[in-house]
């Protein structure tokens, strides 16, 4: 047989060097063998995930997870409610072909796991950022749902952690891997509607009353200082433990940053701003009953970026949609806009609204984790930490002017818009609100008041009020001990 190579053998051989070089990276390394540097496993090998907080959204982090299609395997379930914990292990088990996750009340005990590569957090808002703080310091990537902090220091701190650790921590902002949504932002980005000037969310969502105020048990297989965690340790007012902790201010942040905070992610990517606003304005109220909640369920959020502006619409009560959307955004450009009605679909229209073009299609946010994980690039992410942060902190910072508000009368409310400038028709806006909350037979006078907050001035490179002691202090909390978000210097 000759020595000679054939000329199937000389092409095979050239194919695979060439493979070789696009798979090595700048040090020469190839992709696998990098990984297997920095993380101790092969890119092929499974990975094992802990899944902490299963009683609401972590049930869809778990049913996406387990089963094998990541190439992952949930090996821990943690969660402060035992029932919640001991039940998800059972339904992970029947999709992992019996192998069963072990049952931990306390997050701790997860992070001093070696065996544990990354976690996924769907916990109450006020532990996300602690929980993913840990996480990253403790060597384990992470998946956190949204809104990803609690406060607008505790994000800041999240991002600061990622970067320091190398961690990859993606944000639970679905929207971001929609294939429908993606198409809908390359083509605003484009300039097919102009010059865009507002983005509009819209969280028209009925909330009904969560029950008047009262003093009640958490359920006995809460372990209770868990749950609370970093807040304080209060009597529990709400009749249902779980779910409506979001409109308690210790622990959620309203609609605004519980279904809110997907669309004005939207509207903030939308606007392809990477910072904070300069200017926010916000008034709104908790009308049509009175209960144990705290937070506003009609709200109306102006971020003003000089010469565009973010807005958000926030109706707890029963509401007609607006461009037919109820819970989506609206973009709007000098050449027309787009409507986007769903977490993936819409479509964009001309000045006289007639439609000339429609998006769709879904994704999969968990596969470009796994990816990201994989290949240790935080920019592989759809929804990047720091995504998360400024998309969060919207939410927060829209909030902190609502709870420095004072109950006003409806002329003083109506002055006050005139006088705002930007793009955004603010007085419209006001009488679309006002006229929905008649249709609830809400009649705002003097037994009710919208609370108008106050107009605050914000730094966004500094992320903080300027000289406004009153406002900066709402950027963080007292956390307790020794459940306590590490101040910068600290992490």
């Amino acid at each position: 047989m000759s020595n000679q190579l054939s000329r199937r053998e000389l092409l095979e051989r050239s194919m695979f060097a060439t493979a070789a070089a696009l798979a090595a990276n700048s040090s020469g390394k190839l992709w696998a063998e990098d990984v297997k540097e920095k993380t101790g496993k092969s890119s092929n090998d499974q990975l094992r995930v802990a899944c902490i907080g299963v009683n609401g959204r972590g049930k869809d982090h778990y049913s996406n997870i387990a089963g094998g299609k990541h190439n992952a395997m949930i090996t821990v379930i943690c969660d402060a409610d035992e029932n919640a914990g001991q039940k998800a292990c059972e339904e992970i088990a029947k999709k992992q072909g019996g192998k069963k996750p072990e049952f931990v009340q306390d997050m701790r005990k997860v992070f001093d796991n070696k065996e544990i590569d990354c976690i996924t957090t769907a916990t109450p808002n006020h532990w996300h950022s602690l929980c993913a703080i840990w996480a990253m310091q403790a060597g384990k990537d992470v998946y956190v749902e949204k809104p990803v902090s609690h406060n607008v220091s505790e994000g800041r701190r999240m991002v600061e952690v990622a970067r320091k650790y190398n961690k990859i921590c993606q944000t639970g902002t679905q929207s971001r891997s929609q294939k429908g949504m993606r198409e809908a932002m390359a083509f605003i980005h484009g300039g097919k509607i102009g010059e865009v000037s507002i983005a509009r969310g819209l969280c028209y969502k009925k909330r009904p009353s969560i029950g008047s105020k009262g003093t009640h048990e958490p359920p006995k297989s809460v372990d209770y200082s868990l749950w609370s965690g970093p807040a304080p340790l209060l009597p529990v007012t709400r009749n249902k433990f779980h779910y409506d902790w979001h409109w308690q201010w210790p622990y959620g942040n309203g609609d605004l940053g519980n279904q809110g905070i997907h669309q004005m992610d939207l509207c903030r990517w939308a606007l392809q701003v990477d910072k904070l606003s300069n200017n926010i304005f916000t008034y709104g109220g908790r009308f049509g009953y009175e209960d144990a909640g705290d937070t506003p369920n009609t709200q109306v959020v102006i971020h003003d970026y000089g010469n565009k502006a973010l807005v958000f619409e926030v109706r707890g009560l029963k509401t007609d949609k607006y461009k037919n959307a109820d819970v989506g955004i609206i973009v709007e450009g000098s050449d027309g806009y787009v409507v986007m009605t769903s977490y993936a679909a819409g479509a964009a229209f001309d000045k006289d609204g007639k439609a000339v073009k429609e998006f769709g299609g879904g994704g999969d946010h968990y596969a470009n984790f796994f990816a990201a994980v994989r290949n240790r690039k935080s920019d592989t992410l759809h929804g990047d930490i720091a995504e998360g942060h400024l998309s969060s902190a919207l939410c927060h910072t829209a909030n902190i002017s609502y709870r420095l508000g004072k109950q006003v009368g409806l002329s003083e409310l109506h002055d006050r818009l005139s006088s705002i400038k930007t793009p955004e028709k603010a007085t419209e806006t006001f009488e679309r609100t006002l006229h929905h909350l008649n249709d609830n037979s809400v009649a705002i006078g003097d037994s009710n008041k919208f609370i108008v907050g106050e107009n605050l001035k914000f730094d966004p490179v500094k992320e903080n009020f300027p000289g406004n002691e009153a406002a900066n202090a709402m950027l963080t909390r007292e956390y307790r001990a020794p459940f306590v978000v590490p101040a910068a210097d600290k992490i």
